[in-house]
């Protein structure tokens, strides 16, 4: 499979293990438009490769993934239709990471929030560095947590736990996440590529087709909740994207200064 088409994230092979990362690291590997359209494509033509049997999904730099860039929110709400495209891209995302019938590990190597921490949690198994903390504060800045989190969150650590830190969007600890959990590993920092590569080596020299069609057994159930929630979730999140909150809350981020959130 030919990967070079693509500008905001990376690949790379060991074996039959094929690595993707995410690599605006000066950004923190926040996704802007131009790495959103390439999510919502990557695991899809991952899936196809026929040189890999097993994904890592991994960040460069010092963070996994800062969700979704303010920059790249000020222009969807100058330009309201943008949000019509981003809507359906969180779909495919989502849909692309549980149809993909390759086990997909995530190295969760720094902070994962927002979008970020929605794309690790759909992994298949999780492994996070001790340095890193995880949440989703879409509410932080004004926005519905519509783009995957509604739908994964409550699955791994149940519904009160999922409300709370949705609704508040307070980020966790890996050592946290790992214990209520929401992760399958936390490790330290200097352990975590040799672990997860570890893991990666036992899947690809195990019964492969077996495990792969275990993973797909397994998401039955959860891409008919993802299917029943998305589409709503979406709209929810289309909707806070014409808010007074949300548009003070990315003003506000630009300014460098706390929002002033008023109810409306």
């Amino acid at each position: 499979m030919d990967f070079s088409t693509y500008q905001t994230i990376v690949f790379s092979r060991e074996g039959r293990v094929l690595t993707i990362t995410l690599n605006r690291p000066d950004k923190l590997n926040a996704t802007d438009a131009l790495m959103h359209e390439e999510l919502a494509r990557v695991f899809t033509e991952a899936a196809r490769d026929p040189e890999s049997d097993v994904i890592i999904f991994t960040g460069a730099g010092r963070a996994f993934c800062a969700g979704g860039d303010i920059r790249w929110m000020q222009d969807m709400i100058e330009d309201q239709s943008k949000f019509e495209k981003t809507g359906r891209e969180a779909k495919q995302i989502v849909f692309s990471i549980l149809d993909c019938e390759k086990p997909i590990i995530a190295k969760v190597n720094g902070h994962a929030t927002g979008l970020g921490c929605t794309m690790a949690l759909l992994c298949d198994v999780i492994f996070v560095s001790d340095a890193a903390k995880l949440g989703d504060p879409h509410v932080s800045v004004g926005f519905v947590a519509g783009d995957g989190g509604a739908v994964i969150w409550p699955q791994l650590i149940g519904y009160a736990r999922a409300k709370e830190l949705l609704m508040t969007g307070d980020l966790i600890t890996a050592e946290r996440a790992a214990s209520i959990g929401l992760v399958n590993h936390a490790l330290p920092a200097a352990e975590l590529d040799e672990a997860v590569a570890a893991f990666a080596r036992r899947l690809t020299q195990g019964a492969i087709k077996a495990i792969s069609w275990t993973k797909v057994s397994v998401n039955i159930g959860l891409k008919q909740l993802a299917h029943s929630i998305m589409d709503a979730s979406i709209a929810y999140e289309a909707m806070s994207n014409q808010t007074a909150e949300h548009k003070e809350a990315v003003a506000a981020f630009l300014e460098k200064r706390k929002p002033n959130f008023t109810g409306a």
